[in-house]
């Protein structure tokens, strides 16, 4: 068995619907992608997000960011 050629099972990106303080799968998926960067952001790692905006964020240095940007 040549292992080399077998493929990765795809990673699939998930639809999501960001809430107050929970989030609710529309499309399943492994991943949601960082509103400011692109990044993917694993699920099991989705910590912070806007809700108003319905934008996901890889951390809370780059949520805040996000959020000064948006005051001025």
């Amino acid at each position: 068995m040549n292992f080399l050629n077998q493929t990765l099972p795809q990673r699939r990106e998930a639809k999501i619907r960001y809430l107050d303080a929970d989030f609710q799968v529309i499309l399943e998926g492994e991943y949601v992608r960082c509103g400011a960067t692109g990044d993917p952001i694993s699920l099991d790692n989705l910590r912070y997000w806007d809700v108003s905006r319905q934008l996901a964020f890889k951390s809370a240095g780059v949520a805040f960011g996000e959020y000064l940007k948006s005051l001025s």
